[in-house]
């Protein structure tokens, strides 16, 4: 995290001399590029570091083949996962009550698999996140934006 605060401080010195308009341009395109490669990532079932997802735990319930879907599917469609900027900030988050879920699979905390069902661990598999495309894309977007 060290690193994300010296690029953070070195972009908000740069940031700062465009135009709120110019900003929020720059800012939302970025939000919209964040977000296109952790749908991709999460479609792909990997961390944003490139690691595999942990795959599901097979229950005596389940059989081989069973599974209709990928896990997050719906999670990382843009009714759940939205980004938006405004000329000091861009956020990618996920919105309403999947930021529960989102939050329980990301940090791999305990939940129950349905109301009043069993409680269950459930594995770590961080969902967003920063790796080197992204931050390569950052530079790149605010080089251009700065350069004119």
């Amino acid at each position: 995290m060290a690193e994300l605060s010296e690029v953070d401080a070195w972009l908000t010195a740069l940031v700062a001399n465009l135009q709120p308009a110019a900003r929020k341009k720059m800012l939302h395109e970025l939000a919209q590029e964040v977000r296109r490669n952790q749908q991709a990532n999460i479609r792909l079932q990997r961390d944003p570091d490139g690691q595999a997802f942990t795959p599901r735990k097979v229950t005596a319930r389940s059989k081989k083949g069973r599974i209709k879907r990928q896990m997050f599917s719906k999670l990382r469609t843009a009714k759940y996962l939205k980004a938006s900027a405004d000329s000091r900030i861009a956020t990618v988050e996920f919105i309403g009550q999947v930021q529960k879920v989102a939050r329980v699979h990301h940090y791999g905390l305990r939940d129950r698999v349905r109301p009043n069902g069993p409680t269950v661990k459930y594995d770590k598999r961080r969902l967003l996140g920063f790796n080197n495309k992204i931050k390569q894309y950052i530079t790149d977007i605010v080089i251009v934006n700065l350069a004119g």
